[in-house]
């Protein structure tokens, strides 16, 4: 299933990494569920997520600067992060 992370940039501790917001990629798997670290952080009752692995292209990521452009990395991230591509 193709995924979009979301591009937003909220304050505070964000476990989402800032290269990858905004680009699009495929959930490689299912991870499980687990607390939300974004409300843990902040001593907050965290809420169970889902954790998947995604699988971004490096053209993805980096555009025409990528030097090996099919090649991938695979991030876990949280599904509240994630929209339908």
């Amino acid at each position: 299933m193709k995924v979009r992370v979301q591009n937003h940039w909220p304050p505070g501790h964000i476990r989402t990494p800032a290269y990858l917001r905004g680009k699009t990629g495929e959930i490689e798997r299912e991870i499980g569920l687990f607390n939300n670290p974004e409300q843990n952080a902040y001593r907050l009752p965290p809420q169970q997520q889902r954790l998947v692995r995604v699988r971004f292209t490096m053209a993805e990521i980096w555009g025409d600067a990528a030097e090996t452009p099919d090649d991938v990395i695979e991030a876990e991230i949280y599904a509240h992060w994630l929209e339908p591509a």
